[in-house]
């Protein structure tokens, strides 16, 4: 069954950059593993909250993804660069959606 998963990181105090350049790189390695899609989200009132969200459709690549290599030496690697336990939680996307794009003002003549 496709999904999405929500993994959210707590980076550990000054590391908020460094885990977010190590995720920024990680999250498109998902795409060799089968992910559809992926985004990291920063909090901006807390910096040291991270949100990445990837789009599997099957479970199994996921898990070849979070236990790959790759993953498994970001953990070991960044060890201190933010909290434990990570733990993640599967989504099914119910809607979404975009605001139209805007090709300009409409404005009405104006007569002199």
């Amino acid at each position: 069954m496709s999904g999405l998963v929500h993994i959210p990181w707590y980076a550990t105090a000054f590391r908020g950059d460094q885990l977010q350049a190590e995720l920024t790189r990680l999250s498109a390695i998902a795409t060799q593993y089968g992910a559809t899609s992926y985004s990291l989200h920063r909090g901006r009132d807390d910096r040291y909250k991270l949100l990445q969200i990837l789009a599997f459709e099957d479970h199994a690549d996921f898990e070849r993804y979070w236990y790959g290599p790759e993953m498994t030496d970001m953990r070991a690697y960044c060890s201190g660069f933010y909290q434990v336990p990570v733990l993640y939680n599967w989504f099914d996307l119910v809607t979404e959606g975009d605001r139209p794009a805007r090709t300009g003002v409409h404005a009405e003549p104006v007569e002199t």
